[in-house]
């Protein structure tokens, strides 16, 4: 269980986060929506530690991950993996070196400083591009991906610090739909077999629909909304982007992928990992949920 108590974060005299109080149950997937500058990657950031509250405190299993410090901080940021919207991988290096290296919390100063990999290490990480669909550019330097290839690799990268919870940043902000579709599905995958809670920002209110099982809408810092996909309504939506009683001032379609409207057929390495589709994995998370 991840539990947010009146956490609150202030950059001078702006509030981005202001007093949130909720909880999130091991192996959720939320997705967090709102307008620019409402607290989303804050509030993530938050988590991680990238940044530290102001006010109030965030506990995981009982631990108050908020204060901690040296070797304790540096296991709890292994255990809570982030993925960027812009990748953050070395472009230099090849893919399968970029991925053995969300193994570097897991291993001495020395040896990583010494770029020494295991051949288990170099197994796991081979295995985690498999399950990705993306084994074949495993020698390749990260920097001559595609945006789309390059966002799986750094979740394989996540995958490799065996985390309990995987924070996403805007993960398909700068993708194009169909590689969007494939990012967000390796997600739900993820989220689905292994029981890894999945907390991502998204734009998208048809994404966070079709994937999310619990969606939180931020405004002004504020949580707004906090329900499940059929609760999401325009007048919600309304609510979240601020635009309450202002006739013909939002409109869906803006923020719309069209996921849902045409779904391409799945590539045969998703068919391969057994991934169904986001439209049926939903009602099989809300049980999981419930049980």
């Amino acid at each position: 269980m991840l539990e947010f108590q009146k956490v609150t974060r202030r950059f001078g005299a702006n509030t981005a986060v202001d007093s949130i109080d909720i909880s999130v149950p091991t192996g959720q997937m939320v997705g967090i929506i709102g307008a620019s500058g409402a607290g989303k990657s804050t509030l993530l950031r938050m988590i991680n530690r990238l940044i530290d509250t102001s006010d109030g405190c965030i506990l995981y299993e009982g631990v108050n991950v908020s204060v901690l410090k040296g070797q304790l901080l540096r296991n709890w940021q292994r255990d809570c993996a982030m993925i960027f919207q812009q990748f953050n991988l070395v472009p230099r290096l090849d893919v399968i070196t970029n991925v053995m290296l969300g193994r570097l919390n897991h291993r001495s100063t020395v040896a990583s400083l010494l770029n020494m990999f295991s051949d288990e290490e170099r197994a796991m990480a081979i295995a985690a591009l498999e399950r990705l669909g993306i084994e074949r550019a495993a020698m390749q330097r990260a920097g001559t991906l595609s945006g789309g290839q390059q966002q799986r690799v750094a979740i394989a990268r996540a995958l490799m610090q065996q985390p309990k919870v995987i924070l996403a940043d805007e993960p398909i902000a700068s993708l194009d739909p169909r590689n969007a579709q494939i990012v967000m599905q390796s997600l739900a995958d993820i989220n689905k077999r292994d029981g890894i809670t999945v907390i991502t920002n998204l734009h998208t209110l048809d994404t966070a629909r079709a994937y999310c099982e619990r969606i939180i809408g931020m405004q002004a810092g504020k949580v707004v909304f906090d329900g499940g996909p059929n609760d999401l309504t325009e007048a919600a939506a309304r609510r979240i982007y601020g635009a309450e009683g202002l006739e013909d001032a939002f409109s869906e379609a803006v923020t719309s992928t069209s996921f849902a409207a045409s779904r391409p057929a799945k590539s045969a390495a998703f068919v391969a990992a057994g991934l169904e589709p986001a439209t049926a994995e939903r009602p099989a998370m809300k049980k999981a949920a419930k049980a």
